[in-house]
């Protein structure tokens, strides 16, 4: 069943245990052993630092981005992750072509407020979030109206689609937490357009 998150100018749905926990430990174990982790280094009140987590992009060849000054391109296609992908496609009759892939160690990693309004994206990007591992919050705000925020307890399994306007309209972010926390893997499904007036921009990671 797919809850509606009700917030003004935004199509978010959530989908609970939309991978049976078999399948997400199963999906978790071999990510964890398998992915090229990275720190990419991210621009921050002017000056370079490490991201909170580790990560990688991956995705078919063309699906390069530029970041912070350096473009990036994907890492090849794990076999595990093929079927969660056509999976993914089926169900919202949307290709993606990339994903990236942040690994959190613990509530010290965290993701800073940003959208993914690049655009490389286009103008109303379909975004599919796969959570694995421990439960974090997952957190909205209006990029006007500071008032409008939303915050998710997202879980293993878990699928969070977000479309239409929501990147104009809001931010999200994965903050960090002083509470005992696990490991916890996001996956997080686009579509790079390969052909894009001004393309260029950052891609937020």
């Amino acid at each position: 069943m797919t809850i509606r998150v009700a917030l003004p100018g935004a199509e978010i749905g959530w989908r609970r245990a939309w991978l049976q926990p078999a399948q997400a430990d199963a999906l978790m174990q071999a990510l964890l052993a398998q992915v090229q982790w990275q720190v990419h280094r991210i621009r921050m009140f002017g000056r370079r630092v490490d991201s909170p987590r580790l990560s990688s992009w991956i995705g078919d060849p063309e699906a390069s981005y530029r970041y912070s000054g350096t473009r990036f391109s994907p890492q090849p296609w794990l076999d595990v992750l093929q079927p969660v992908r056509k999976r993914l496609e089926d169900e919202t009759d949307h290709r993606f072509n990339s994903v990236l892939v942040n690994r959190y160690r613990s509530g010290r990693d965290a993701m800073g407020w940003h959208s993914d309004d690049e655009p490389e994206l286009g103008a109303q990007p379909l975004i599919a979030s796969v959570s694995l591992g421990a439960r974090r919050r997952f957190a909205f705000k209006h990029r006007d109206d500071a008032g409008v925020t939303q915050t998710l307890e997202l879980g293993h399994g878990d699928l969070l689609l977000m479309g239409g306007t929501t990147q104009r309209h809001y931010k999200h972010a994965v903050p960090r937490t002083a509470r005992p926390v696990g490991e916890r893997i996001n996956l997080t499904f686009r579509h790079i357009a390969l052909r894009v007036t001004g393309a260029g921009a950052p891609l937020s990671v």
